[in-house]
C-alpha cells in the first residue's frame, strides 16, 4: 500500500459498524409505512384517493424534516439529532396505531413525516466522512444491506402481524425506533462541536448552486419516485390482483434477502471498474427488468422473482449514488449536500402515492409497473449523458486497477 491508500477490503471504522448495527435494529419493525394507505382505507373507510393524499401529506412533511436533520446535526450534534428523530418517529407511530378517526390518523402521519428524516443526514454523514474514498461505495452498500438485513425479519413480521391487525405494525415499528435510539445513545461517541473552519464553510457553501449536485438530485428524485411506488403502492396493487395486501411483506423480504446475499457483487473487479454513470445506467436496466416482471406476473412466485431482479438494480444504485454525493461535497459540507440530495425522497414520497393510486385506479397494475419500467429505461440513458464523474471519485476508481491496466488505457 503506497501513498496512504486504504485497501477496499480493510475493516470499516467501529463507529460505522455500530451505526450499521443500530439501523438493523431499527429496520426490524420498519414495514409499517407501506401499509399506511391500507390502514386508512380499511380502518377509517377512506377512499383510495384520500388514502393517497394522506400518504402525500406524509411525504411533504419529510422534506423540511430532511433539511432540518442536516441543520440540527451541525447545531446540536449528530448523535443527538439521530436520537431525537427516532424518538419522534416512535411517538408518531404510536399515535397512528391508537387513532380512532381519520383526522387523528392524518395528524399522526404528518408528525411521522416531520420526524422521519431527521436521522438520515447525520447518519449518512457519519458514514461518508468516517471512511476513505476507496471504501465509500462499499460502506454505503453495506448500509443498504444493513437495512435489508433488518428488512428480512421485518417483511416476515409484516406478513404475519399484518394478517392479524395492521395497527400492530406501527406499534412494532415504534418499539424498534426506541431500541435503536437507545443503542445509538449508548454506543456512539459523544457529539463534538464542529471546527471553526467548518462553521466558516457553512456561510459560503451553497449546495443548491452546485450544478453537478442538482443534476444528481434530478435523476435521484426520479429514481426515488420509482422506488417509492414499489413500497407505498405494492399492498394496494396486490389487492387489485386478488392477492392479500400482507403478501407485500413477502416481496419486501425477497428484495431484502437479495440485497444481503448479492453484496459480493459490489466487490467484483468488473463492477468496481465501472464508472459511476455506467454503473447507474446498468442499475436502471435491472430496475426496468424487475418492474416489467411486476407488470407481467400474476402469481406470487413470479412476483418474488421480479422482486429479486429489482433489488439487484437497487443495490447498485444505493452504493454508488451516496458515494457520489459525498464526493461532490466540499470539505465540511457533507451533511448539507446529503440533506439536499435526500429531499429527493421527500418529493418522491409526496408524489408517489398520488401518482400510484391514480394510475392504479384508472389503468390497473400492468400500466402502473410498465410506466415505471419505461421511466427506468429513460434514466439509464440519462445517466450516461448527465451524471458527473468527479475527479476524486475517478481517481479512486483508477486506483483499484492494476498498473498494467492503467498503462494500457493510456
Amino acid at each position: 500500500m503506497t501513498g496512504g491508500a486504504v485497501p477496499r477490503s480493510a475493516p470499516l471504522p467501529r463507529t460505522v459498524r455500530l451505526l450499521l448495527l443500530a439501523r438493523i435494529v431499527n429496520r426490524l419493525g420498519a414495514f409499517s409505512l407501506p401499509f399506511l394507505t391500507a390502514l386508512i382505507s380499511a380502518d377509517h373507510g377512506a377512499s383510495l384517493t384520500t388514502a393517497g393524499l394522506v400518504s402525500a401529506a406524509f411525504g411533504i412533511a419529510t422534506i423540511p424534516s430532511r433539511l432540518a436533520g442536516g441543520r440540527l446535526a451541525d447545531g446540536i450534534g449528530r448523535r443527538t439529532t439521530i436520537v431525537l428523530g427516532l424518538c419522534g418517529c416512535a411517538v408518531a407511530q404510536l399515535a397512528i396505531a391508537a387513532s380512532t378517526s381519520l383526522t387523528w390518523a392524518v395528524t399522526g402521519a404528518v408528525l411521522l413525516g416531520l420526524a422521519f428524516e431527521l436521522y438520515e443526514p447525520p447518519s449518512q454523514a457519519i458514514i461518508g466522512e468516517s471512511v476513505p474514498e476507496q471504501q465509500r461505495v462499499r460502506a454505503f452498500s453495506l448500509f443498504s444491506a444493513a437495512l435489508a438485513a433488518g428488512g428480512m425479519g421485518a417483511g416476515l413480521l409484516a406478513a404475519l402481524v399484518g394478517r392479524w391487525d395492521l395497527r400492530w405494525l406501527f406499534v412494532t415499528d415504534a418499539v424498534t425506533c426506541l431500541a435503536c435510539a437507545l443503542l445509538i445513545r449508548l454506543a456512539l461517541p459523544h457529539d463534538r462541536p464542529a471546527p471553526r473552519a467548518a462553521d466558516q464553510d457553512r456561510t459560503t457553501v451553497r449546495p443548491l448552486r452546485d450544478r453537478a449536485l442538482l443534476s444528481v438530485l434530478a435523476t435521484g428524485t426520479a429514481y426515488a419516485l420509482i422506488n417509492q411506488q414499489t413500497v407505498m403502492t405494492m399492498p394496494l396493487a396486490l389487492t387489485r390482483q386478488g392477492l392479500p395486501a400482507a403478501d407485500a411483506g413477502l416481496l419486501f423480504t425477497a428484495t431484502a434477502a437479495t440485497t444481503v446475499l448479492a453484496q459480493p457483487l459490489i466487490r467484483l473487479p468488473w463492477t468496481s471498474r465501472l464508472t459511476t454513470p455506467a454503473a447507474l445506467a446498468l442499475a436502471h436496466l435491472l430496475l426496468a427488468a424487475g418492474l416489467t416482471g411486476y407488470a407481467l406476473a400474476r402469481t406470487l412466485p413470479a412476483l418474488l422473482t421480479a422482486a429479486a431482479v429489482w433489488s439487484l438494480g437497487d443495490l447498485l444504485v444505493m452504493g454508488r449514488i451516496y458515494a457520489l454525493v459525498t464526493d461532490l461535497a466540499p470539505p465540511g459540507a457533507t451533511g448539507r449536500y446529503l440533506a439536499v440530495f435526500g429531499t429527493s425522497w421527500g418529493v418522491a414520497a409526496t408524489l408517489a402515492p398520488i401518482l400510484g393510486t391514480q394510475l392504479l385506479a384508472r389503468t390497473g397494475t400492468t400500466t402502473l409497473w410498465s410506466t415505471m419500467a419505461a421511466l427506468c429505461l429513460l434514466l439509464a440513458a440519462l445517466h450516461l449523458r448527465v451524471t458527473p464523474q468527479p475527479p476524486r471519485l475517478l481517481n479512486a476508481t483508477e486506483a483499484t486497477r492494476s498498473p498494467a491496466a492503467g498503462t494500457a488505457r493510456r
